[in-house]
């Protein structure tokens, strides 16, 4: 028998995210961020000089990921996971500001499982490799903060039914675990 592949709309609750488990199929919905390593870097630096930072982190789903510029007629371009383990450094502060759940490729640090279990996050894995696919599931694209960064800055793409796995829960446990 097929297990049920989760629906959620973004922002998340506290309820959504503690429902969730390690090995979960989801199709996320509604507004999801995209932003790397130096826009991660930047909104750590605001925090600690007490900033207002560009996006209500509140809730929020950020997705690891570096877009090709889009065709003409298209929304954005590829749009495939980056490696999570670049913002380990990062995500603990975020999490700690109300973000409920990244979205990458590949293993997140000790630390990083820590934070999730503490500030009650998840963090899912996209297929790699799979950039054109996962960009149809994107059917708005806004940049939002950082444009001198240019892939890197930080956009508000609005998802419909981008697939998704719980690869690390709210209580330490990882698709990357199991045998």
């Amino acid at each position: 028998m097929a297990e049920k592949i989760i629906q959620l709309c973004t922002p998340l609750n506290d309820a959504v995210v503690r429902n969730l488990r390690a090995g979960d199929e989801a199709l996320i919905n509604s507004v999801v961020y995209a932003a790397r390593d130096q826009a991660h870097k930047r909104l750590c630096a605001l925090i600690e000089r007490g900033g207002t930072l560009p996006i209500d982190l509140t809730g929020a789903v950020i997705y690891f990921v570096g877009p090709t510029p889009a065709r003409p007629g298209q929304v954005i371009g590829a749009a495939g996971p980056t490696t999570s383990s670049r913002m380990d450094a990062f995500s603990p502060i975020l999490y700690a500001q109300g973000l409920k759940a990244t979205i990458g490729k590949g293993y997140r640090s000790v630390e990083v499982r820590k934070a999730l279990q503490q500030y009650g996050a998840v963090h899912f894995s996209a297929l790699g490799g799979a950039g054109a696919l996962l960009s149809r599931h994107i059917v708005k694209s806004e940049l939002v903060a950082y444009e001198d960064l240019g892939a890197e800055a930080i956009w508000q793409l609005e998802f419909r039914d981008f697939p998704a796995v719980v690869a690390y829960d709210a209580y330490g446990a990882s698709v990357y675990d199991k045998k």
